[in-house]
């Protein structure tokens, strides 16, 4: 069982619930470890528990029936998702890899679902989080279609900065290029070249194995 003051850490959420809301959620969240390159699930599996990014990095993608791969987001500390698998209790549409060393928070099925039947202030947070996800799927076809190579890094790169879904972030991540390559499906060349183009741009700020956004608004709408 999670402590109070680690469950507050990672879950911006879990400050807006009751005291009795609050001890059912710690109740039934555990941990589990992955190493760099893991797999934590792949498509059709059945991940039941809602998940958490306590540290780390992780992609979520999905391969077609040609074997093309697509990067539908990336996960870092902070993260929460699956809320929609976890409603309808149906397998997962993608796969998860650990892009680092990572630990997940899951929360039991039978828990979320007690929050989501019981908790006003755990609906306001899903409703703001569904909304937020929709917006990023729909930018990640315009992404796709559209952007080039520098484009979907910069998109990429601001979502791991969205205020809604990282509310208690700075504007510096430790983050390598290979990492970053990964998530918008470039290679690390063309990521290092991306990253110096915006840095040039006065976007971000590269650092020595890490970025500091400089500004967000721009970088979500850089178009290449």
């Amino acid at each position: 069982m999670i402590s109070s003051e680690e469950l507050r850490a990672i879950a911006s959420w879990s400050r807006d619930l009751s005291e009795a809301e609050f001890e059912e959620a710690r109740r039934g969240i555990s941990f589990k470890s992955y190493g760099k390159g893991a797999s934590i699930c792949h498509v059709g599996d059945r991940l039941e528990a809602w998940t958490g990014v306590a540290e780390g990095l992780v992609k979520m993608a999905t391969t077609s029936k040609t074997g093309k791969s697509a990067t539908l987001a990336g996960l870092r500390g902070g993260a929460w998702f699956g809320e929609g698998t976890v409603i309808k209790a149906e397998p997962r549409r993608y796969e998860l890899v650990a892009l680092r060393e990572t630990r997940l928070a899951l929360m039991r099925r039978a828990t979320f679902l007690w929050l989501f039947e019981h908790s006003a202030a755990f609906n306001r947070f899903l409703v703001h989080q569904f909304n937020e996800r929709l917006a990023q799927f729909i930018s990640l076809a315009e992404t796709e279609r559209t952007l080039d190579s520098s484009g979907r890094l910069a998109r990429n790169l601001a979502w791991l900065f969205n205020p809604i879904l990282y509310p208690d972030l700075d504007r510096t991540l430790a983050i390598s290029q290979e990492e970053l390559g990964m998530l918008a499906g470039i290679s690390r060349q063309m990521a290092n070249q991306g990253l110096a183009k915006l840095a040039d741009l006065g976007l971000i700020e590269l650092g020595h194995g890490s970025i500091t956004i400089r500004d967000l608004d721009r970088l979500a709408r850089y178009e290449g």
